[in-house]
């Protein structure tokens, strides 16, 4: 712990007295927590930070704003890319020109400008 304390003093401070990471600083801590058995409680613990702040750089990392360094036990998951299913192409929507009502076997086309009620009417016809 004395090597990290050590190194800890090294680190600058801003005028607030808090500490001022330097970004790559930053990317080896990250890396630090993908070692596999590492926690991000015990890296941050470890550099005396909070996890959420560890959390926070994380995210940054995942999201292209922190470029990591390559340590020895990272453990990474293989990423496959696949190439996209063809999309079918989009069918043409018209308004159609007639309904179609169907019941078991029988069938009963419509003109669309057909009332509403006429087409219930007859639906209800059906149904009986």
């Amino acid at each position: 712990m004395g090597a990290i304390s050590e190194f800890l003093a090294s680190v600058p401070r801003r005028a607030d007295g808090k500490r001022n990471w330097p970004s790559g600083l930053k990317a080896r801590i990250v890396a630090e927590t993908l070692i596999e058995g590492e926690t991000v409680k015990a890296v941050a613990k470890r550099y005396e930070l909070i996890p959420s702040t560890v959390s926070d750089w994380r995210r940054m990392a995942r999201q292209g704003k922190l470029v990591l360094p390559n340590l020895e036990g990272m453990d990474f998951v293989p990423v496959e890319v696949e190439t996209p299913a063809p999309v079918a192409p989009a069918l043409s929507v018209t308004s159609p020109s007639t309904i179609d009502m169907i019941r078991g076997d029988v069938t009963v086309r419509f003109d669309a400008a057909t009332p509403a009620a006429r087409i219930a009417e007859i639906a209800r016809a059906l149904a009986s």
